[in-house]
């Protein structure tokens, strides 16, 4: 264990990312870089981070900003319950714990939206606190360099390397110590073509000594992705459009959108016209299909969306239901909506509402 720390300690000094959350153990910045970076590549994160950093610089900005802001300066990155659960966090850190970010492991693992992972990188980051860092880079690391089969998303699985990542991190400077193996992972012990060439660890690494690099590390197998068919009705009025808030406990929630009509399948428009929901929205004597998108698809972590845009010009706003609210033109890019709906109207910010 000696060598191995050593020499990934060694590694990290040479080779480190030069990052801003590195530069300092201020909780509150470490904590959004931790969140942002979740299932977020670290060049997209870093501009991210910046912003909030630049629109929330302390922990009592972030908490009394509304959703709606923290919602719209997300927008793009996905994943939108980490910003939801951070302003919840920063909200009860501001009024409950006095603006002061917890100092001890469990009070900081109980805060909404941090888990383990994140607990244990806030912890020794910011307060030098023993407790190892689990990611998938962590993870491949270990399981190569010790020839761990185990899966790594068990129970069982979990607590192997646990208990092998806590005795390495004894007597290290723990921050430090986790953020090398994390770093050796994303930069050198890499999921596909890992540079074993330049391995400071070569030598001893089982993977690399059997010609397991390709088989370790071991997960279960990948849930299926769940197919969805989204049809937005895109309805243009004068100089405005309309928008529904989406509240339901499902993707992008509390983001705004187009109405949707979500199908089973891709259905011809014939077919979605006789829908309960469009007959709700579209009167066939007054309003007047003018547009039809191709079919998209936008994938998520477990999902993937087919989805399509239907631009329908409306004479009588009367009819619009109430759900549903009206924006002017000049206000439609101060909502906070899902990715994809942001590339149409970008795309479309010439033609989308009429004048």
């Amino acid at each position: 264990m000696d060598f191995f720390n050593s020499q990934i300690h060694i590694w990290y000094s040479l080779y480190k990312r030069d990052l801003p959350w590195r530069n300092n153990r201020d909780p509150y910045s470490i904590w959004l870089s931790e969140i942002i970076l979740q299932q977020t590549r670290i060049d997209q994160g870093l501009t991210y981070y910046n912003k909030f950093l630049d629109e929330f610089p302390e922990i009592s900005d972030l908490a009394g900003a509304s959703e709606d802001q923290v919602l719209k300066l997300w927008q793009g990155l996905g994943y939108y319950s980490r910003a939801r659960n951070l302003h919840s966090t920063a909200k009860f850190i501001q009024n409950s714990l006095n603006g002061k970010f917890p100092e001890d492991f469990n009070t900081i693992l109980s805060l909404k939206g941090i888990g383990d992972y994140t607990a244990a990188a806030i912890a020794s980051m910011s307060f030098n606190l023993e407790h190892p860092v689990l990611d998938g880079n962590v993870f491949r690391v270990l399981a190569r360099y010790f020839g761990i089969s185990e899966q790594t998303d068990t129970a069982a699985g979990k607590k192997i390397f646990k208990e092998l990542a806590t005795e390495l991190i004894k007597g290290t400077d723990p921050g430090m110590h986790n953020q090398a193996l994390m770093e050796f992972g994303a930069l050198q012990c890499t999921p596909k073509n890992p540079n074993c060439a330049e391995c400071p660890i070569q030598e001893r690494c089982f993977a690399f000594s059997f010609s397991k690099i390709n088989e370790l590390p071991v997960k279960k197998n990948k849930t299926k992705q769940r197919e969805r068919f989204f049809n937005y009705l895109v309805l243009v009025g004068k100089n405005c459009t309309w928008l529904r808030k989406r509240t339901e406990d499902d993707i992008w929630k509390n983001l705004f959108e187009f109405p949707p009509i979500e199908t089973s399948t891709k259905v011809e428009i014939g077919e979605l016209l006789k829908h309960d929901e469009f007959r709700k929205i579209v009167h066939e004597e007054q309003d007047i299909i003018e547009n039809i998108s191709n079919w998209k698809i936008h994938i998520l972590s477990h999902q993937r969306i087919h989805y399509r845009f239907i631009r329908i010009r409306v004479f009588s706003e009367i009819l619009i239901p109430d759900e549903f609210i009206r924006v002017n033109q000049e206000d439609i890019f101060n909502f906070a909506v899902p990715k994809l709906l942001e590339t149409y109207i970008h795309e479309n910010r010439g033609s989308i509402l009429f004048t």
